[in-house]
């Protein structure tokens, strides 16, 4: 099969080529993969592996050949896949644990998007507590993951603060995706929020967690930056105006199945809920050039390849 995979000596460390075609245990379903989504921890994760593999985390397709131990969906239904690696390819064999179903007519490109970034956002806004009527800030609010978060924030009737280097450039798609407000640095908001979720880290955690309120809690989600997070003497003192503050770790995968939120997060999209805000989308050919958009941090929004 085709397969975008590992190659050490070309400047982007990939290159299209072929792999064998995964056999799929009995727990795994075989997907034809319509579209992958790429992440930054795609690139991240990549130099790690051996020439020739096929790494991705996330892709969309169908199913082809169904689990043989009968869990998950039937040949032909669409689905969204994770996985540690396998998603750049044709032909992808994945647990049934690690996909969940979408409507016969989505847009593989779009729930590509799914397992990752949406999921994230979605899982973070549920650490946070209910949502109704609060105020909450999302940082680094033009990434895949900061405008999931803003629109499901805004769905959940959260009134959305979304923080991007440039609120003259984005105020106007963030404010149409559901931001309440929009402001270049945590520190520009002049009230409070009772959840921050942060997929920056470094000194806008730092300065985000000044924004939180009484009983407040901030979800280190990402780090993109470069700096450490490096608090001021008495940043996490308490005050009886300010108290019972945390900062909180995330990680998507603890052990709540997956294919419900998939599936949900996979409906929303199809009906037009949610958008996936793919920033770059063509055909795979062409997917050195997101690569470099990510290394480069110029792409707001998600990449998208089509497996043509």
């Amino acid at each position: 099969m085709r397969a975008l995979v590992i190659d050490h000596d070309r400047t982007s460390g990939f290159r299209l080529g072929t792999a064998a075609q995964p056999a799929p245990r009995p727990d795994e379903a075989l997907v034809e993969v319509g579209a992958f989504a790429l992440n930054a921890g795609d690139l991240a994760t990549a130099g790690g592996l051996d020439d020739g593999s096929v790494p991705g985390w996330e892709a969309a397709g169908h199913i082809v050949e169904a689990a043989r131990d009968g869990s998950g969906p039937a040949v032909g239904t669409a689905v969204t896949t994770f996985g540690n690696g396998g998603g750049w390819a044709e032909y992808r064999a994945v647990s049934t644990a690690m996909l969940g179903t979408a409507p016969t007519d989505a847009d593989l490109a779009a729930i590509s998007t799914v397992p990752v970034a949406a999921n994230s956002a979605l899982r973070a806004l549920r650490r946070s507590g209910p949502v109704l009527g609060r105020r909450i800030m999302i940082t680094g609010a033009t990434g895949g993951v900061g405008r999931y978060a803003v629109q499901l924030a805004h769905l959940g009737g959260a009134q959305p603060i979304a923080v991007t280097r440039s609120p003259e450039r984005f105020g106007s798609e963030l404010r149409s995706l559901g931001a309440d407000d929009v402001v270049a640095d945590p520190a520009d908001y002049p009230g409070t929020v009772h959840t921050v979720i942060d997929t920056v880290g470094g000194s806008i955690l730092v300065r985000a967690f000044d924004r939180l309120e009484s009983g407040g809690v901030l979800i280190a989600l990402g780090h993109l930056a470069t700096e450490v997070e490096s608090f001021p003497p008495g940043a996490l003192m308490a005050t009886p105006d300010v108290n019972n503050r945390a900062i909180v770790s995330f990680h998507q995968f603890d052990g709540t199945p997956l294919p419900p939120d998939f599936t949900w997060l996979s409906g929303q999209l199809a009906k037009g809920s949610l958008k996936p805000s793919i920033a770059w989308r063509k055909s795979w050919h062409h997917v050195e050039e997101a690569i470099t958009a990510l290394r480069n941090g110029t792409l707001h929004g998600k990449a998208v390849a089509d497996v043509d």
